[in-house]
């Protein structure tokens, strides 16, 4: 059973949680936090059903694979309630925050995977959220467990990540601290020690970091990494690993029909721009119900998997999402696109980036292009956790300027252009033709 929230158990906090409603300028929003992304068909009926009572039926499926409940009004202990009881909640309290784990979407069913990383998932979050010690970690400070799937986030920054690998027959686990599994490892530990080097590396953190160093690479910017390993090694047997090289995942594997691991398949359709109402949820439960497992996964591309459908179901259940709401295939410019809340929700947004993405999206439509372009109305990058590709930051109402990503700097990348309008950015696209957008 879920504890009541109380108010003295809740630390403080500007990001929302599911025990802590945050005011937007639309209102409150309330943050669920996903088991590995995953829900099951009668939690989402849950979650659908207190949007349209107590929020307009605004619903969020977040770049963590997270849902958010935007526009709540007063009373929203009334909107908590039927959340706890479908068993969306923590399981004390003070441990709502500290579920940041992620999962491939695929997890369990992905046909690259070498291991399930569901059970020791699941004994990472009970210790999360059961070691009254790890309450003390901010609710960004993230971890990432990868099986090694083709179907994985490989570029959000996690304070600490895990990824699998095998060497002389056996299962390892290589890790790193303020990065990806696409950097260099600090190190691995056979896959049996897991769970214990989960929470060495969160002791060892809190030991070491000071109250304002919330984040791993807060600490490392002044700790030498051989320190922190050093100290790592003293609660656990640690190996060198300097061969380490992760598979890159494979595109567009969160849209359409891929097959899993036995003779099912997943069906995937993106949530246009990250918004979904209650009626889209509700439909995608039903139909998870009748051809699924009675479960949806949330992705990190802030889209949904309908897992475990037998083949002979796939193309109607991919046209029966579409029909819903949710664009399935990576040639729809919708299913590409990102975009922050903008200036209808958020103060410190700029434009309305939302509204402006549509409009983006039906010219590039028209032109049979499906760009990966991320809208961000203000410098802090809200809707992407990365730097993608490409972003137009948001500088006035409609007027954006154009970077591309640049490993060699900071931020966003290379500017390319200054204040452009949707009308100059589609002139802009015809002038160059063969620039990153069309990579």
């Amino acid at each position: 059973m879920n504890e009541h929230p109380s108010s003295n158990v809740i630390r403080p906090s500007g990001c929302p949680g599911l025990l802590r409603v945050v005011q937007a300028l639309d209102g409150g929003i309330c943050r669920i936090k996903l088991d590995g992304g995953s829900i099951r068909a009668d939690q989402a009926e849950a979650v659908a059903s207190v949007a349209e009572r107590f929020a307009g039926g605004v619903i969020e499926a977040t770049n963590r694979a997270n849902l958010q409940i935007r526009g709540i009004g007063p009373g929203h202990d009334a909107l908590i309630e039927p959340l706890l009881a479908a068993g969306l909640g923590p399981r004390k309290p003070s441990g709502d925050d500290v579920r940041n784990l992620m999962l491939s979407p695929s997890a369990g069913i992905d046909r690259q995977r070498l291991f399930d990383t569901r059970p020791l998932a699941g004994q990472i979050l009970v210790t999360l959220q059961s070691h009254e010690r790890f309450h003390e970690l901010s609710a960004k400070f993230a971890v990432q467990l990868d099986g090694g799937e083709a179907l994985a986030m490989l570029e959000h920054h996690h304070d600490l990540w895990l990824s699998a690998l095998v060497r002389d027959g056996e299962l390892w686990l290589a890790f790193g601290l303020a990065g990806t599994p696409l950097d260099k490892a600090a190190g691995r530990v056979p896959l049996a020690q897991g769970h214990a080097l989960v929470v060495a590396v969160l002791e060892v953190f809190l030991d070491l970091a000071r109250p304002d160093q919330i984040r791993m690479r807060d600490l490392l910017a002044e700790l030498p990494m051989d320190e922190f390993m050093a100290r790592l090694a003293d609660r656990v047997p640690l190996q060198a690993c300097p061969d380490w090289q992760r598979n890159t995942s494979i595109d567009g594997l969160h849209l359409g029909v891929h097959s899993q691991h036995d003779d099912r398949v997943y069906v995937g359709a993106a949530a246009a721009l990250g918004r979904l109402d209650a009626a889209m949820l509700l439909g995608a439960a039903q139909l998870a119900r009748e051809k699924g497992d009675g479960s949806l996964r949330f992705t990190p591309w802030q889209s949904l998997l309908l897992p475990n459908v037998h083949r002979e179901y796939a193309d109607e259940v991919l046209a029966r999402l579409e029909e819903l709401g949710f664009p399935g295939s990576s040639d729809q410019a919708l299913a590409q696109l990102i975009a922050c809340t903008g200036s209808s929700g958020c103060g410190k947004a700029l434009a309305d980036t939302k509204a402006d993405a549509r409009r983006l999206a039906e010219r590039l439509q028209r032109r049979g292009q499906a760009l990966k372009i991320h809208f961000s109305g203000c410098p802090r990058s809200c809707a992407a956790a990365h730097v993608a590709p490409v972003t137009l930051l948001a500088v006035a109402p409609g007027r954006y300027d154009l970077y591309f990503r640049d490993a060699t700097l900071p931020g966003f990348g290379a500017l390319q252009a200054h204040n452009l309008t949707i009308e100059a950015l589609d002139h802009w696209l015809d002038a160059h033709p063969r620039s990153p957008l069309d990579a």
